[in-house]
């Protein structure tokens, strides 16, 4: 049986849908969120090579972004 579902849900939430119609183990399920855990880390590790390698960042930046303290400073009351 299909049922047509209409939108907020996008395309990959529907297509989950398809794919947990059937059953599956809570140890399956487990592997499943850790797969697609994995695959949005390597998606935004891949973006941040990409900028990276656009600003020609180099070990020295590296040293700087991590002594910048860029936090707003609060006013004392």
């Amino acid at each position: 049986m299909q049922t047509n579902v209409q939108l907020p849900l996008t395309n990959l939430q529907l297509e989950l849908l398809k794919l947990f119609s059937s059953p599956v183990s809570n140890d399956e399920l487990l592997e499943i969120k850790d797969l697609l855990v994995q695959y949005f880390a390597n998606k935004a590790m891949d973006l941040a090579d990409e900028v990276w390698e656009k600003n020609e960042w180099n070990e020295k930046d590296e040293k700087n972004f991590l002594n910048d303290h860029l936090r707003t400073p609060y006013k004392r009351l």
